[in-house]
């Protein structure tokens, strides 16, 4: 599995164009050979694919807006072979969604079409979950729903392990559940305080079992594993992912 930058945690630094050059070479300058996009502001497909070339960085996944892939599919398709990026990235279903099973189901078979759209143009459809997939209906889960409804070949996941432990779920189980239909992972850490709360933390630093994860990761074949931290305390969003990046070749080398 090879390790990415999710940008969606340097969020504030990438406003304009001066800013994402700088903040796509302080990643490369930490080690990261890889990013995701998500969190950019305005700027053209072959402009931000230029400066990422510049600095050696493959744009391995992103996330894009329901609204783009059910309106402007053309679009986001040209955007991502001009990147070379083959997986297509959705966040999180929209609200209406998420009440009943028959929004789950509903959900399921669109963005299925959606991906067999995308899969004739060689690229990959990803699902993103947060906690609220872990909602039961009728005694079945919300993702458990999206596992058996969606369409295997094109519909694919992108489990994100932090939300997937905060939901009451087992993230290695879920890791091995959706084997053959992840190639990309959010890799994320979950710490607590001393008042109970619950914190995004740079990986090895929080209480998750990563050395089963990665070995997790390695043994259904994950291909990409971008790390996020949805937030930052003590640290700014570039310290994080070094920390992270550190960690995550400490945990290698022992692995």
């Amino acid at each position: 599995m090879k390790i990415a930058a999710q940008l969606y945690t340097v969020r504030d630094y990438l406003k304009t164009p001066e800013a994402m050059a700088e903040t796509l070479r302080k990643i490369k300058a930490i080690g990261y050979n890889a990013i995701q996009v998500s969190g950019i502001g305005p700027i053209g497909d072959k402009q931000f694919k230029e400066m990422a070339d510049r600095e050696g960085l493959t744009i391995c996944a992103t996330h894009i807006p329901y609204a783009d892939l059910t309106n402007n599919l053309d679009a986001v398709i040209e955007r991502h072979l001009i990147w070379e990026c083959k997986y297509v990235g959705l966040g999180g279903m929209p609200n209406e969604y998420r009440t009943s099973r028959e929004g789950y189901v509903k959900f399921a078979n669109e963005a299925s079409e959606i991906g067999r759209k995308l899969k004739q143009a060689g690229l990959q459809f990803i699902y993103h979950n947060h906690n609220f997939e872990f909602a039961k209906f009728d005694g079945k889960t919300g993702m458990d729903i999206l596992l058996e409804e969606s369409d295997a070949d094109a519909f694919g996941f992108e489990i994100d392990l932090y939300w997937v432990q905060a939901g009451g779920a087992d993230p290695i189980e879920w890791i091995h559940k959706v084997k053959g239909r992840m190639k990309v992972v959010h890799l994320k850490d979950m710490a607590v305080t001393v008042e109970r709360e619950q914190r995004f933390a740079e990986i090895g630093e929080g209480n998750m079992n990563f050395s089963r994860i990665l070995k997790a990761c390695e043994e259904t074949g994950v291909e990409w594993g971008p790390v996020e931290q949805d937030r930052c305390y003590d640290l700014n969003p570039f310290e994080c992912l070094e920390v992270s990046f550190n960690n995550l070749k400490k945990l290698s080398a022992e692995s």
